[in-house]
């Protein structure tokens, strides 16, 4: 059974830093490649960002470059993603989620499996 537990949400202020970590099991990470997502308030879940199997080629939502970073430790069969600069406007339930396809993508239909999700909330 394949399982994907996010964690490491939680509320902060303007400007700070979170770092979510989404733990897998019931299959080897180095097999998938990864995808974050968000779903802000009222609104759609939205790609944020995504890493090869291997980690060499990553692919974030334009919004985000140069705040958010994405990593993987396959060792730990652990996914992260670390948010910097945090703005009131990345309120969100964030999702992380591994495909069987070699291509980063950021289309929600295409990802196998999925965590539960974990609330981001930034105060202004």
């Amino acid at each position: 059974q394949v399982q994907l537990v996010e964690s490491g949400g939680g509320l902060v202020q303007a400007g700070g830093s979170l770092r979510l970590s989404c733990a897998v099991s019931g299959r080897t990470l180095t097999t998938y490649t990864l995808g974050w997502f968000r779903r802000p308030p009222g609104k759609e879940r939205e790609f944020v960002a995504g890493l090869s199997r291997s980690g060499g080629s990553a692919r974030y939502a334009d919004s985000l470059k140069g705040r958010f970073t994405i990593s993987r430790d396959n060792a730990d069969n652990t996914a992260y993603l670390q948010m910097t600069s945090l703005k009131p406007e990345d309120t969100a339930v964030y999702y992380c989620a591994i495909r069987g396809g070699p291509v980063v993508q950021d289309t929600i239909g295409l990802y196998d499996y999925w965590g539960q999700g974990t609330q981001v909330t930034v105060s202004s």
